[in-house]
């Protein structure tokens, strides 16, 4: 009994590092690391990203995303000379929508919000998820196309659901799914990541494919520049007031 009680102290002492490894905090920690190391992130103010869309065949759409710490993003694509734009500014979100009739700025609704929101994280949900309200837990790991990647759980105080995939060798995301409900539909919408690059010290993903968990048609999108620390004011994610309705024409006053 007592040899066999040491050899099970040996054992768990031996095994010990390899259970840390798989703990939850423990695999964010390698994920920060590989980025780029939390000082390096936590020194980049703002981001600007210059990329293009490819909305079907033989149509692809110029963007331009900009997010400033502090939670602020905006998005701006152009589509057959129509500009959109997403953003929020820390507190609203709000959107021009010219390719459904609404030139006029309009506030989003929750539902709606919720993606924008997320975006303007420039840090991403990882990073110190505690203090933002989420909570993670990890779920193992699991074969992606022949790679082997830890599968986080993550709640997000928004109620929203989201499992991050990541690279077992790198530490690097490669797939995101994200569970939310629009419109009193749950939809499961999934992204793969990856042709990550170094912009001044931080790992950056040049490359992402995003669609409805299932369905075949996903858009792809292509960062083509990375530019960090840009000077950006905050009322450029303020929602500007609605264009001022047209005067009435003059009609020449009747002659009696």
């Amino acid at each position: 009994m007592y040899r066999k009680l040491c050899f099970g102290i040996v054992a768990a002492v031996v095994l010990l590092p390899a259970v840390w490894a798989q703990t939850a905090d423990e695999i964010i920690a390698k994920n920060i690391q590989a980025r780029g190391g939390m000082d390096k992130l936590k020194a980049v103010q703002s981001i600007k990203a210059t990329a293009t869309m490819a909305m079907g065949p033989g149509m692809e759409a110029p963007a331009v995303m900009i997010q400033k710490r502090g939670f602020m993003v905006r998005t701006e694509f152009t589509i057959q000379g129509l500009t959109g734009i997403q953003a929020y500014d820390g507190k609203s979100a709000w959107q021009v929508m010219p390719f459904m009739g609404k030139k006029d700025p309009e506030l989003m609704s929750a539902d709606e919000a919720k993606e924008v929101e997320e975006n303007a994280d420039i840090d991403g949900v990882l990073v110190d998820y505690k203090s933002k309200g989420h909570q993670v837990e990890l779920l193992g790991k699991e074969k992606l196309e022949g790679t082997d990647a830890y599968k986080l759980k993550v709640s997000l105080k928004n109620g929203d659901v989201q499992t991050i995939y990541i690279d077992a060798d790198s530490f690097l995301e490669i797939k995101e799914e994200t569970k939310r409900t629009v419109r009193g539909t749950e939809q499961v919408i999934e992204q793969s990541i990856g042709d990550y690059k170094e912009v001044n010290g931080i790992i950056l993903p040049f490359a992402f494919e995003a669609g409805l968990k299932g369905s075949a048609e996903k858009q792809k999108i292509t960062i083509s520049k990375f530019e960090l620390n840009v000077p950006v004011e905050d009322s450029v994610f303020k929602m500007p007031p609605p264009a001022p309705a047209p005067a009435p024409a003059k009609t020449d006053a009747p002659k009696n």
